[in-house]
């Protein structure tokens, strides 16, 4: 037990909770003690880091905030024992947020990091340190209480079970410019959500009889290239195609999604004309992939003969009362009623963000709360579609080696604490959206967000509260291991090869200009001499330091880079890999 001057002190007839912070800078000084809702300024030098600690108990929520009044920091959140459990660092000026839950008793650590180079005055707060509260309702408000008031974005969250409404609610604004509340009825963008509706469409086709799953889709889009395998109707829905996956391919090229950068629809067949082979073997391998859902909207638009968004509508929507959906067909097509995406601005508060363009059937769907729970309530008694289609999306994919995987049509299927599960997450630029369903209890529960920060993994963590009678109880958290287990764990390491730690020397050699006929594209690769250090640069991005790993290999910004070497063993090219874009390649421009 900690000692009692270090712990939060509740008293239930005020509802005041004291919350002791403890300031330990770099120099030694006293401990600096802070009660919950009264501010503390300090002053950061450059390249330091402040570290508080909060004293508490399991089964508290902490919320607060660094204010960065002139200088840019970064705001680090570890457990009791050390682990990390987020890093925030959202804006150069401003209001860095911060909230987590406790699971132990100790002491979690807030820390202060310099991110400047002349350091300079901040502000932390904690706003709320209370315990998290039983009853499902008041913790989902607590949760997500951050997103409260007119100056924030919005969310909102639906439960459902049995075909009654069990929680509905919300918070913050659909839209910051007009004050526009978020209501149970915002259409919002739900982003990859929208898979399933994209799958259901090209199912209802297969029920009419004018497609098979097991179709080659060059028969219905004959431009795509013929790679030798055959690719299959029914891989574009699976992700096992072999195709480049779109967004992941146009980043590599600079484009910036985050400023708004458009990809036109025609580009996604572009992007397989352009690709040299196919990633695998089309049914072999699972790969979550855009391109073949953007492919799986036109194959609807070949064969209906309607647009995406107009067969959605008189087969979909219009049938299942969802009055407040859309398919969106282009980034800036109206949508009555939407929320407004928003990004935190760097220099503080927020600026708006245009959707993802081409994202039709890949995404791009609008879905109010209320119309996501008309739409799951279908899966269990159909009224469109067959319960033969319905079985068929949540069916878990086969690959043609054998593999059982645990993605349907659009949809993902696993368990949560014993209880089968069957959802799927959403993100575009700057909206967030979750649907999960536990058929098995004929219970679900959507989650929106209209900011790039909302965490859509949080209708997990309520559909625990709402539905955990039903679940498993958690499972205990493993044992250390013991000693052999520790001996075992050493003597691996001892025996694991040192890494590869290039010289300057070696690092100049792989520098140069290196061009994508693919992508069209070109990066710097640079040696900053002082430092002996490698950096990848793109004319639209910020430097990436480059990382290395195994001889001729690096990381840059979450890229894998393998170089080439000729027959003279002289670096002439290098690939480029982001796990669902693989192998592109580079040539080193004399």
């Amino acid at each position: 037990m900690l000692p009692a001057s270090l712990r939060y002190v509740y008293k239930t007839a005020c509802a005041a909770v004291l919350l002791l912070i403890v300031a330990v800078p770099a120099a030694t000084q006293e401990p600096t003690i802070l009660r919950t809702g009264e501010p503390v300024t300090a002053v950061l030098a450059p390249g330091d880091t402040l570290r508080y600690t909060v004293a508490t108990e399991p089964g508290y929520l902490v919320r607060g905030h660094v204010d960065q009044r002139s200088t840019n920091v970064a705001v680090r959140v570890v457990d009791p024992s050390g682990e990390a459990m987020r890093r925030v660092d959202l804006r150069d000026r401003g209001v860095e947020p911060f909230q987590f839950e406790t699971d132990q008793e100790g002491r979690y650590g807030i820390q202060v990091l310099s991110l400047d180079e002349t350091g300079g005055e901040f502000m932390i707060r904690v706003e709320v340190a209370e315990p998290l509260s039983d009853d499902p309702a008041e913790l989902a408000r607590q949760l997500l209480s951050g997103f409260a008031g007119p100056d924030s974005p919005g969310a909102g969250v639906r439960v459902w079970r049995d075909g009654e409404t069990v929680f509905t609610g919300t918070w913050g604004m659909a839209d910051l410019t007009h004050q526009i509340p978020f209501r149970p009825d915002t259409p919002t963008n739900i982003g990859s959500t929208s898979k399933q509706f994209t799958g259901f469409a090209v199912m209802l086709l297969v029920e009419r009889g004018l497609v098979s799953l097991d179709d080659d889709v060059r028969t219905h889009i004959p431009e795509l290239p013929d790679f030798g395998d055959p690719v299959k109707v029914r891989y574009l829905l699976t992700h096992a195609t072999g195709y480049r996956e779109i967004y992941n391919l146009l980043i590599m090229a600079g484009r910036r999604f985050d400023e708004g950068d458009h990809v036109d629809r025609r580009e996604i067949l572009q992007v397989v004309q352009n690709q040299p082979t196919l990633q695998n073997v089309p049914g072999e391998e699972w790969n979550y992939n855009n391109t073949a859902y953007g492919l799986a909207a036109l194959l609807v638009e070949r064969i209906s003969g309607q647009s995406f968004t107009d067969f959605m509508e008189e087969n979909v929507f219009a049938p299942l009362g969802m009055t407040r959906s859309l398919a969106r067909p282009h980034a800036a097509s109206i949508v009555p009623g939407r929320s407004t995406g928003y990004l935190p601005d760097r220099s503080g508060g927020w600026r708006q963000a245009r959707d993802l363009g081409g994202a039709v059937g890949a995404g791009a769907v609008y879905a109010s709360l209320e119309d996501l729970q008309r739409w799951a309530e279908n899966y269990a008694a159909p009224r469109v579609g067959t319960p033969a289609t319905m079985e068929e999306m949540v069916t878990p994919f086969v690959t043609t080696v054998g593999d059982t995987t645990t993605y349907g049509l659009g949809l993902m299927i696993d368990e949560q604490r014993g209880l089968k599960r069957i959802h799927h997450g959403g993100a575009d630029v700057a909206h967030r959206s979750m649907l999960a369903m536990y058929p098995e209890i004929n219970a679900g529960i959507t989650v929106q967000g209209n900011s790039s920060i909302f965490d859509s993994g949080l209708a997990f963590r309520l559909a625990e509260a709402f539905f955990g009678e039903f679940m498993e109880p958690e499972e205990e958290p493993a044992e250390e291991p013991g000693d052999q287990d520790a001996a075992d764990e050493e003597a691996t390491e001892e025996g694991e090869a040192e890494p590869w730690a290039p010289t300057a020397a070696e690092l100049a050699a792989f520098t140069g200009r290196f061009f994508s006929e693919e992508l069209l594209a070109f990066y710097d690769v640079v040696l900053d001499e002082e430092e002996g250090a490698l950096s990848l640069r793109h004319f639209r991005r910020d430097d990436a330091a480059m990382t290395p790993g195994d001889p001729d290999h690096f990381t840059a910004a979450n890229i894998r880079i393998s170089f080439e070497r000729d027959r003279h063993g002289r670096v002439n090219a290098f690939y480029m890999d982001n796990m669902r874009t693989r192998d592109v390649r580079f040539v080193r421009v004399p």
